[in-house]
Order: C-alpha cells, then structure tokens, then sequence
C-alpha cells in the first residue's frame, strides 16, 4: 500500500495503459488497492478516475487504429497471447453481432473479450466519435467500480494487508505457486484441445465413404414394388 500510495497516479496510468495495452498485468488489485487510499484520504477521488481513463484510452485508441488497418490478423496475433484463444474471436463476434458497439460498456469486465473487443470495433468499421463515447462510459464504469470497491471496503482490505505482512514470504511462494499452477494448468489444456479434435475428426472422405456404404444396405435390404407384386401371386398350383 505505501508503494501505490507513493507513486499513486503516475503508477496507476501507466499500469492501466500496459494491461490495456494487451500486457498480462491485471489492474484490478491495483484499483481496489487505490480506491482504499482514497477512503483514508491518501489520493484524490477524480484524479484516480482520470488516470485510468487516460491510461485505457490512449492504448483503446491504439488498437482501434490497428484493428481498423489489419482488421483480422490483429486478432488471431492478440489470440495467440492470450491463455484461452480457442473462444477468443468467436466469443468477441457474437457479442458484437447481438449488441454491437455497446458491447464496449461491459468489455473490460470480461477476461478475453477486454482484448480484442476494441480492435474488432476497428475492424467493424465504427466511427471513431461512437466508438470513444461508449469506450469512455466503459472505462470510466469499470474503473470507477472497482476503486468503489476499494473505497467500501477500505477498513477490511487494511486489516487482510496488516495480516498479510505478517505471514511474510511464506504467502507470497504460496500466491504464486497457485498462480504458475493456474497457467500451466490452462496450457496443457490448450494443448490438449487440438489433440482431441484430431483424434475425434471425421474426414470427408470417411463420411462420403460411409454415406455409400449406408446407402447400400438400404438400397439391398428395402423392398421394392416388384418384390411386393412377387408375394402377391399365388403358387403356380393354384390354391386348394
């Protein structure tokens, strides 16, 4: 706390701009961290708020203009970076497709769809004045909620630190332990995936083959009408 309080604004816009700028730094921490500050009188309410918008907007900005330049090849590129890629554009599309720019207001509070939302806006073609207006109402709400949180829960979040420092180094190893384990975790089941759909693929020569085969056995086992007027005659001896 006596470091985010000793850099303060200087820290909280350029962490905002890195992690909007598509680094795997999560600014949420920082901002229940200022928004506390904020309730003990340490840091300014509007500053703070300002900051982050600065911070999200140039780099918003940044990607606007890629996406509306390179369009999808953006996209697959912040794919690639991201832990869980195999949802990432599909996901991002339908919401763009159901609620269009609006979904800008809520984009930052949703891990993947925060990364490439903003340069699918570019590459859908918005304008730039629509697309800051609700790219700002969306920064400044998810800024603004969670420096709220901090500030409600100021008192809470000092006792958990002051009980935090105790503990020392131990929870520290322990934090990023559970951390790497995370990531690894969600590599190995993005390795997997692929995999699986290899091994559960049917070629389209393998359904064309079976659609033959299938096809046959109708063809042999059904009965036609020539069968149907075979069994309607009677034996050659006439019937008794």
């Amino acid at each position: 706390m006596r470091f985010v309080e000793h850099y303060g604004y200087l820290l909280l816009f350029l962490w905002v701009l890195a992690e909007q700028g598509a680094l795997p730094l999560p600014s949420v921490p920082l901002l229940i961290a200022v928004g506390a500050l904020i309730r003990l009188g340490r840091l300014n309410g509007p500053a703070a708020i300002g900051c982050c918008l600065a911070g999200a907007l140039i780099a918003d900005g940044v990607w606007f203009y890629i996406g509306r330049r390179r369009g999808k090849r953006v996209l697959r590129f912040l794919c690639r970076l991201s832990i869980s890629p195999d949802s990432c554009v599909s996901r991002t599309e339908i919401a763009f497709r159901k609620y269009g720019v609006k979904t800008l207001l809520v984009a930052k509070f949703i891990p993947g769809l925060n990364a490439v939302a903003v340069p699918m806006a570019g590459d859908a073609g918005i304008v730039v004045f629509r697309f800051l207006a609700f790219d700002t109402v969306g920064a400044f709400f998810w800024s603004a909620a969670y420096i709220g949180i901090g500030y409600v829960f100021a008192d809470q979040l000092e006792l958990t630190l002051s009980y935090l420092e105790r503990l020392g180094s131990g929870l520290v190893l322990l934090v990023v332990s559970a951390l790497v384990s995370w990531i690894l975790w969600k590599v190995v089941q993005r390795r997997r995936l692929p995999r699986q759909l290899v091994a559960a693929r049917v070629t389209a020569v393998e359904l064309r083959d079976d659609g033959v085969a299938a096809a046959k056995i109708i063809a042999v086992s059904a009965p036609g009408p020539e069968s149907d007027a075979v069994s309607d005659t009677p034996p050659r001896g006439g019937i008794e």
